[in-house]
């Protein structure tokens, strides 16, 4: 009798995101050239330039972690109702102090199909033991880190270690550069956010 051949598992499922919310770093605003080719280039998928409420005062200070996670809330709850997709189909993230401030506020629980999170500061330059992670273990989703391979803010070899204590699928993209990579590293960046976009689970 010849052996009964296995069924492949099926393969899970995929949906493309609703929409995606992008916050910008401390130092910079929502115009930054690599938002600008994100939001092109992803179309028709709605893309929110977010701006946190000391940026939009015209502060240079930035606003305590609160605040900012607060802003992030509302501009996620904002955008899904503008965009008519269910919450859990929001993808978040953003340059830096917004990328972080998009994984603590999905760390208490603001649903999100997933984290692009760009120049994450894993830690001040040349403060290696403060690290930013103590909410990593609450990131129970996909999660795509892009950093340069010379960011002062962590080296890939940090963040891969620090990122393994993520419960989520981790992917990372690293590129030339320090905390802000060229402007020529930049197409490659938004083919990896598209595909890596494309390729999220169904939930």
């Amino acid at each position: 009798m010849s052996p009964r051949a296995s069924t492949p598992p099926p393969a899970p499922r995929r949906r493309r995101p609703g929409a995606l919310l992008l916050a910008h770093g401390a130092g910079g605003d929502n115009d930054h050239p690599l938002f600008l080719a994100l939001e092109a280039a992803l179309a028709p998928l709605p893309v929110e330039r977010m701006r946190f409420p000391y940026r939009q005062a015209g502060k240079r200070a930035v606003d305590r972690a609160p605040v900012a996670v607060e802003a992030v809330r509302q501009s996620a709850t904002d955008l899904v109702r503008r965009a008519g997709c269910r919450p859990n189909r929001l993808v978040l993230g953003g340059r830096s102090f917004g990328g972080r401030m998009c994984s603590l506020a999905v760390a208490e629980g603001l649903p999100a199909a997933g984290l692009v999170l760009l120049s994450y500061p894993l830690h001040p330059p040349g403060k290696p033991d403060r690290l930013r992670t103590e909410h990593f273990g609450d990131l129970r989703l996909p999660c795509l880190f892009v950093s340069g391979r010379k960011d002062a803010f962590g080296s890939p070899d940090e963040l891969e270690s620090a990122t393994a204590a993520i419960p989520g699928p981790v992917t990372h993209l690293w590129v030339d550069g320090g905390h802000d990579p060229a402007p020529k590293t930049h197409e490659a960046i938004v083919a990896a956010v598209r595909a890596w976009l494309a390729d999220l689970p169904a939930s």
